[in-house]
C-alpha cells in the first residue's frame, strides 16, 4: 500500500492537488422531468479502509481508500466547497468518467473533457447526461446491470466512485497565486471559492489497470435516477496549463448498511426523509446559475444511460412539486493519511 497524500478531515477527503470534497445525503427525484437542485440532508460518514483490517473484504483492502455506508435507491451528490486553488478534479463511477462517459484515465482530456474545474464547480449531482441537466446519483447493487458502470462497458466489477485530482503545473501555479497575492487586499474574505453556507446546495500516470479481483461481499455502484438543472462547466484554461500527472486518487467503497455494521460496528446513518414530506414543510430547493461560466455538452454514452427504475421497478415514493417561492438561487442570481491498492 501506498500513501496518496488524501487525508480525512471530519468526513471531507482532502485531495493533495486542493479539490475538498464531501459526500452530501440528499433527496431522491422522480425519474420523469426535470427539476431543481434537491436540499443537502448532512455528510455520508466516512472511514478509512485500513482501519478496519480484520473485518474488511480482502478486496477493499486491496483497492485500500475509504468506504460510506448508503441506502439502495439513496441518492448522493458531490460537494467541493473549501477547495481553494485551481484543481481539476476526475469522478469515476465504476471507472466510467461521470463527466465524458469515457472509461477512466490518468490523463486530462479535453475533447471530451474528462474532469471539472475547481473551485468554478461547486458541487456535482449526476453524470453529464443533457444540455445545462444532469442525472442523479443513486445507489444500486452490482449484478443487475443498472450501474452506469454497466450499461456503458457491460459489465460490473468496480463499482463505488474514484476521485484523482491535478494541481496547475508549477509555472501556471506560481502566476495564480502571484495574481492572488496582488488583489488580496482588495477581494474580501469569504469571496468565491470559500466554503458555501449551510446547508449547501447541491458542490508519468499511475496505472488504474491490473486484473479485476471477484467480489466477495455485497458491493454497490452508482446508477442515475432523475433529472436536474445543473451546468458541468468547461474549461476555459488550456489543457497544458494542468500538471499531467495526478496529484493523487482515492477508491471510494460504497457499503450496504448491514455491511458497515459488521465493518465498522457503527450504526448507519437513516434512511433520509422522505421527499413529499420535505416540500410540505416548505424547506428550500436550489437553482445555481453561473453567468460566465460555459456548460460541457453531453456525450453519447451518458446520454443513453437509463435510470434505476427501468431495472428495479417504479418508484412508488409519492411526490409534490416544490413551489415557486421554495426554489432559492443561488450564486448569480487535516488527518490521517487514506491508503491506495490496486485498481
Amino acid at each position: 500500500m501506498t500513501d496518496t497524500g488524501v487525508r480525512i478531515d471530519g468526513n471531507r477527503l482532502l485531495l493533495p492537488g486542493g479539490a475538498v470534497v464531501r459526500f452530501v445525503r440528499t433527496l431522491r427525484l422522480p425519474e420523469e422531468g426535470t427539476h431543481p437542485l434537491p436540499p443537502g440532508l448532512g455528510e455520508f460518514p466516512v472511514r478509512r479502509v485500513a482501519d478496519y483490517p480484520d473485518t474488511v473484504p480482502e478486496a477493499w483492502r486491496a483497492r485500500g481508500g475509504v468506504m460510506l455506508p448508503v441506502y439502495l435507491r439513496e441518492a448522493m451528490w458531490l460537494s467541493f466547497a473549501g477547495t481553494r486553488e485551481p484543481a481539476a478534479l476526475q469522478v469515476g463511477v465504476g471507472k466510467v468518467c461521470a463527466v465524458s462517459g469515457r472509461p477512466w484515465s490518468g490523463k486530462l482530456s479535453r475533447d471530451p473533457q474528462n474532469y471539472v474545474v475547481l473551485p468554478r464547480q461547486p458541487w456535482l449531482d449526476g453524470i453529464n447526461s443533457g444540455t445545462g441537466t444532469v442525472r442523479q446519483f443513486v445507489a444500486v447493487p452490482l449484478g443487475m446491470g443498472a450501474t452506469v458502470e454497466g450499461q456503458v462497458t457491460g459489465e460490473e466489477v468496480w463499482g463505488g466512485v474514484q476521485l484523482q485530482d491535478f494541481r496547475l503545473n508549477e509555472r501556471e501555479l506560481a502566476r495564480w497565486r502571484e495574481a492572488e497575492r496582488l488583489r488580496a487586499g482588495a477581494v474580501p474574505r469569504g469571496a468565491f471559492g470559500a466554503a458555501m453556507p449551510a446547508p449547501a446546495a447541491p458542490g508519468a500516470a499511475p496505472s488504474y489497470g491490473g486484473a479485476a479481483r471477484a467480489r466477495s461481499a455485497p458491493a454497490m455502484g452508482l446508477g442515475v435516477g432523475g433529472s436536474m438543472r445543473q451546468e458541468v462547466y468547461r474549461d476555459e484554461r488550456p489543457l497544458e496549463h494542468w500538471a499531467e500527472s495526478p496529484a493523487g486518487r482515492v477508491f471510494v467503497h460504497l457499503v450496504t448498511p448491514p455491511q458497515w455494521r459488521r465493518v465498522t460496528g457503527e450504526e448507519p446513518p437513516p434512511s433520509p426523509v422522505d421527499r413529499a414530506a420535505y416540500t410540505r414543510a416548505g424547506l428550500p430547493w436550489y437553482d445555481y446559475y453561473d453567468q460566465d461560466a460555459h456548460d460541457l455538452a453531453p456525450t453519447d454514452p451518458l446520454r443513453d444511460v437509463k435510470p434505476v427504475g427501468d431495472w428495479i421497478g417504479d418508484d412508488h415514493e409519492p411526490w409534490q412539486e416544490p413551489g415557486q417561492q421554495q426554489v432559492r438561487p443561488l450564486k448569480d442570481a487535516q488527518g490521517k493519511p487514506v491508503e491506495d491498492g490496486d485498481w
